[in-house]
């Protein structure tokens, strides 16, 4: 019997919803699909299977399909959850401004759906529009300060912005979280560098390449070592970065010679040697 015109409440109905998430969640779209339109032939209003429709066609990537019974479910439910995949809908649609909107109206739901928040700052970094996005972040951070993807993301705009202060406090909030993030250990790294605080992103850069060895790593660590003077580590560690990434040789051959404790080469031959041999 029905329960209200967007409820379908008997056990066939409820158990082909569950069977349709079931499909969902193991990445079988077209099935889920199928059972929730067998539901939605019954109950056109039926907010969960739109829901589960609109959700398999966003993940089938035809979310132009999947605007409409996600539109409708949110009319029937109002679920932040719902308002984010709608929001990703529009989003691959090309509605762009939409999906800001309904982002924003998903951060105002109670109880707070943190989601919302995350996707609201990333579409809003996506324009360029760090303030707001970090503004986002922010308040995601408040009500969840366990979140550490949102930190993280926080520390990204305000690198953006340039906001090095700003950037250390946030990936210092992810590194609480996860001491070894490799993407946190190289954010705080590159805030101590342009702050000129080259002995402490020095540390962290040694840090990220016992998680995760990376060319640009060691090229950004050779520059900061070169800065304080520790010379004969430096130049190893941009060596390193042009073994590993040999495109890296003009802009490690650019540190060498800008830096004020780097090397001057009178021939191209010989700054190649310099680079490319290890130390005898």
């Amino acid at each position: 019997m029905a329960n209200g015109p967007g409820h379908l409440r008997t056990p066939n109905a409820d158990a082909a919803l569950q069977q349709a998430m079931f499909a969902l969640n193991n990445k079988r779209p077209d099935e889920a699909e199928r059972i929730a339109g067998d539901v939605l032939k019954r109950t056109p209003r039926h907010a969960g299977a739109l829901h589960i429709v609109g959700c398999a066609r966003l993940m089938q990537g035809r979310a132009q399909e999947a605007i409409a019974p996600l539109e409708a479910a949110a009319r029937a439910q109002h679920n932040p959850e719902i308002d984010v995949q709608l929001a990703a809908a529009l989003r691959h649609a090309g509605r762009i401004d939409d999906a800001v909107s309904r982002l924003k109206r998903a951060t105002k739901r109670q109880p707070p759906f943190v989601a919302a928040f995350h996707d609201l700052g990333c579409l809003l970094a996506s324009l360029q529009r760090y303030d707001e996005a970090a503004e986002a972040f922010r308040r995601g951070l408040e009500l969840a300060p366990m979140t550490m993807q949102l930190s993280l993301q926080l520390g990204g705009v305000s690198m953006q912005c340039r906001k090095w202060n700003d950037a250390k406090a946030a990936f210092a909030q992810t590194l609480d979280l996860a001491p070894n993030s490799p993407e946190a250990l190289f954010g705080m790294a590159k805030a101590h560098q342009e702050l000129g605080e080259y002995r402490a992103a020095a540390d962290y850069y040694r840090r990220c390449l016992r998680v995760k060895p990376d060319p640009l790593v060691w090229h950004n660590l050779g520059r900061c070592l070169l800065m304080i003077g520790e010379n004969e580590e430096g130049y190893d560690c941009l060596r390193w970065a042009v073994r590993g990434d040999p495109k890296r040789y003009g802009g490690v051959l650019g540190t060498l010679v800008k830096s004020p404790h780097g090397r001057f080469f009178l021939k191209p031959s010989a700054a190649s040697r310099f680079i490319r041999e290890p130390k005898s």
